[in-house]
């Protein structure tokens, strides 16, 4: 009973768990792996999944968690191996033509994290404070302030980015 339930969450969210994942984190390899590790920590804590509210966004919280760590542990191991400061390391990597991932990978965790989710998968308000475990007023903030961001990075004006497409 309990594998099959796993294996129909599994077979349901993998995918989204993937494309966020990767959204996160701008790497294939690393969102397959990041994925891989969330739906392990969703099988190891099955019975508080299942009894959430919303077991996909108890998911894309893990997953969130393990995006966040991924990014850090990535920053230190750059830096570390260039031996640079930040700000040194930030201007080499800016690329000629800045892309949706190139932008998205600019944007600080929480500000990624609420644009990807409100834009990318279209969750309300309501439904990203939940899955980052923040209030509605710092997801309003975050999305504010990361949409602004990215539209400058991006060199101009976007209400709406339809490039998710492309950024996937």
């Amino acid at each position: 009973m309990r594998d099959d339930a796993f294996r129909a969450y599994f077979e349901r969210h993998h995918a989204s768990l993937s494309r966020l994942a990767y959204l996160m984190t701008g790497e294939s390899a690393a969102a397959d792996d990041l994925a891989a590790d969330a739906l392990t920590e969703v099988w190891r804590h099955w019975e508080r999944v299942q009894a959430a509210d919303d077991p996909i966004a108890y998911g894309h919280g893990i997953l969130m968690n393990l995006a966040r760590q991924w990014v850090r542990r990535r920053s230190r191991e750059r830096l570390l191996s260039f031996g640079t400061s930040g700000r040194d390391q930030d201007a080499r990597d800016v690329p000629a033509i800045v892309d949706v991932r190139g932008a998205l990978r600019k944007l600080p965790h929480r500000r990624r994290a609420c644009v990807v989710l409100r834009y990318a998968f279209d969750l309300s308000e309501r439904e990203v404070a939940a899955t980052l475990g923040i209030s509605v007023g710092a997801v309003k903030s975050a999305t504010s302030r990361g949409a602004k961001q990215l539209a400058e990075l991006l060199g101009g004006s976007v209400a709406r980015f339809d490039g998710w497409e492309a950024a996937r």
